[in-house]
């Protein structure tokens, strides 16, 4: 009877040269003064930066600014303008803000000589994320790094490794599901709104996925979707299927989703030899299920009694240190003057192209205006693959 990889072999290759080095790595010396930083944006995301920050040794929280919050915390000064903010003697930046600013207080603090950190998306659109670029361009100096923590999860790290490791034999595809419940007031939270977020759930939520399809499979030449608005009254998507293949013919299929009315995280790997999935993720919230990895190898005919139910292996993982881990890179990245190798504005740019890439192989979305308009970037991405078509759609020819 075939058997699933043991936990000895598991932890062979978490030791082995297949496991990808923990991300921060050498933070430098402990006598090193702590780097000065700001935060922008104190919603969701930069509460959750700010827990990590006011914890994290090697930083220190000199100032926030939100123009909702008006009392001092501490020895931290509160301001209502980023521009302020930028007067303060500091070395990086972290901005947690809406989609429609993030791109704006990014290329500022980098021209202002600050490292910075700055949530996903980088921006509404491709202008956006190339505004950026230019900037980092302009000071290859600094620092930049984007909040892509899925990648952190002690679950895809050890699924990666295992994948990595070949002994489960080469990559079939992937069939990943995101969604969340949307929930009470949904429709006017910023995210619900074009003019500020740009895109609905794929954008927000799904991108994370998608950047995990990058992680296993490289880049994708070919795109379709699926894209539409099937329950909730906003002007942007809350449903996104996407059908993708690369050049090695590894094809993976993503269903994003505001109407999963039970919240779910899933990503299934299906290699020749056997099948690991990833299930329930660890957040702040708990609301996705306690976080998984399902390891099996294929079983044949004279191997199994019950063929078609191979032995599974499982692991459960308690606690996120995912949050953490982004920082560390970051702060490594600084203190070594290293490459930021996870969440680069390369990353950034990819994922980005490739969300508006599934936006307009929908020529249905797209002619109901679901691409956000003014993207002077969005041809060169319309022309790739086959989702040159769509373009050419929409330009009348034939």
């Amino acid at each position: 009877m075939g058997a699933a990889i043991s936990i000895d072999d598991k932890l062979e290759l978490l030791n082995g040269d297949n496991f990808p080095p923990r991300v921060g790595g050498d933070r430098g010396g402990a006598t090193e003064a702590p780097i000065r930083v700001g935060l922008v944006g104190l919603g969701h995301m930069g509460r959750v930066r700010k827990r990590v920050l006011e914890h994290d040794p090697d930083l220190v929280l000199v100032v926030v600014c939100d123009p909702r919050v008006d009392e001092t915390t501490g020895d931290v000064l509160v301001m209502h303008d980023y521009r302020t903010l930028l007067d303060v003697d500091i070395d990086a930046v972290f901005v947690c803000t809406p989609n429609n600013v993030t791109a704006e207080i990014v290329v500022a603090a980098l021209e202002s000589g600050r490292h910075v950190f700055a949530e996903k998306p980088p921006g509404r659109d491709l202008d956006d994320v190339q505004a950026i670029l230019a900037a980092e361009a302009r000071h290859p100096g600094l620092k930049l790094k984007f909040g892509f923590n899925h990648r952190y999860h002690e679950s895809v790290r050890e699924a990666y490794a295992i994948v990595q490791s070949g002994r489960l034999g080469r990559l079939l595809w992937l069939r990943g599901i995101y969604g969340k419940s949307g929930g009470r007031g949904f429709e006017e939270v910023w995210r619900s709104k074009r003019e500020i977020a740009g895109g609905g759930i794929l954008l927000d939520q799904g991108v994370h996925m998608l950047d995990l399809f990058r992680l296993f499979c490289g880049e994708f030449e070919e795109v379709k979707s699926f894209v539409g608005n099937l329950y909730w009254p906003i002007d942007v998507e809350d449903n996104a299927f996407v059908l993708l293949r690369n050049a090695e013919g590894q094809v993976a299929f993503l269903h994003s989703s505001s109407t999963q009315w039970k919240h779910t995280f899933l990503l299934e790997i299906c290699l020749t030899g056997g099948y690991l999935t990833i299930s329930g993720f660890e957040t702040g919230s708990r609301s996705y299920g306690r976080e998984t990895l399902v390891v099996a190898r294929r079983q044949f005919e004279d191997e199994a009694f019950a063929l078609g139910n191979p032995r599974e292996e499982i692991t459960y993982f308690a606690g996120d240190p995912s949050w953490q881990l982004e920082v560390d890179e970051f702060v490594s990245c600084i203190r070594n003057d290293t490459p930021v190798e996870v969440g680069s504005s390369e990353d950034a740019r990819k994922v980005m192209e490739l969300v508006y890439r599934i936006y307009a192989a929908d020529p249905i979305w797209q002619s109901a205006g679901g691409v956000l308009s003014g993207s002077t970037e969005l041809a060169e991405v319309l022309s790739k693959g086959k989702t040159a078509r769509v373009a050419a759609h929409r330009e009348g020819e034939p």
